[in-house]
């Protein structure tokens, strides 16, 4: 498994943190960034990331800002990008299980290291259902595609 990763500057520390937590897990990491503590703007992270997934370069991908809501809301503008933002675990695990997310958003500002670790590892545990949740991932790609 392969994912891309980023972040903006509020969450450069974390960022390291859960990428040693993803190798440990045996899980191959792609760094899009950023890379210091200087002020950026965090939709040029999630466009990198969102382009790694829906290409297919990436199984999937993890995004980090303050909150986790305006790196999440950037990165659903790429088409074929479902990205949820959670800041507790049970969110993670139904939204891979239910709405097949593809992209994992939280806060550098709002969860610690244990909780993001938690959160982490409950969205790459979960696995998609399928069944009666792809007639709704299907509605939305619907919707996705009436904007083009």
């Amino acid at each position: 498994m392969k994912l891309a990763i980023g972040c903006d500057h509020a969450a450069v520390e974390l960022k390291q943190e859960i990428i040693s937590h993803l190798q440990n897990r045996g899980i191959e990491v792609e760094d899009f960034g950023t890379y210091t503590n200087d002020s950026c703007d965090y939709p040029i992270y999630a466009e990198k990331v969102a382009n790694e997934v829906v290409s297919k370069r990436a199984d999937g991908g993890i995004l980090i800002c303050g909150t986790g809501v305006g790196i999440s809301i950037a990165a659903n503008k790429v088409k074929g990008v479902r990205c949820v933002v959670c800041s507790e675990p049970f969110s993670a695990k139904l939204s891979k299980m239910h709405n097949n997310t593809n992209i994992l958003a939280f806060g550098a500002r709002v969860v610690g290291l244990g909780m993001a670790k938690m959160i982490v590892d409950a969205w790459l545990d979960a696995e998609y259902e399928g069944g009666r949740h792809q007639h709704r991932v299907d509605l939305i790609h619907e919707i996705e595609e009436k904007q083009n």
